[in-house]
């Protein structure tokens, strides 16, 4: 997916079972107009108060319109900073050390690209339609993060 106006766009906005690369999303903000860059990559790991024991893996289930929405989520917060965002979740079964999310944000200057990102976590974390049951080494399973 990308969305483009004059002052902000997102370059990519999916949500894939396959391994996310960090220096895909790097690239696709790189531009001569923007001078900070910032990134998020968020990991799987192996603790959780709600666990057991050690955490396992992490199974993300996401809704069929959560790619649709996770750019909506990301042309809101390109809009509202004026930022160029590349942001990627996966769903599927991950073990810890995998990436489940990256969020790259680049702008003109670093604040826009630092509170684009920042903002877009948290929306990523409350708004979107991707859940998680965690498996630990006590084999104790859970959903993490249900309301």
């Amino acid at each position: 997916m990308r969305i483009e106006s004059a002052t902000s766009s997102v370059i990519l906005a999916r949500v894939v079972d396959e391994p996310l690369e960090v220096a895909v999303h790097l690239d696709a903000v790189a531009g001569p107009v923007n001078g900070a860059t910032d990134v998020f990559v968020g990991t799987i790991r192996d603790h959780d108060p709600a666990a057991a024991g050690r955490v396992l893996r992490l199974d993300y289930e996401a809704h069929p319109d959560a790619e649709r929405i996770l750019g909506e989520l990301a042309a809101r917060v390109a809009g509202e900073t004026g930022a160029t965002i590349a942001v990627s979740h996966r769903f599927g079964s991950l073990e810890v050390g995998d990436i489940a999310v990256v969020i790259a944000s680049s702008a003109a200057h670093r604040a826009q690209a630092l509170e684009a990102t920042r903002l877009l976590i948290e929306l990523v974390k409350v708004d979107l339609p991707i859940w998680k049951r965690q498996t630990d080494t006590e084999g104790g399973t859970g959903w993490v993060g249900l309301p």
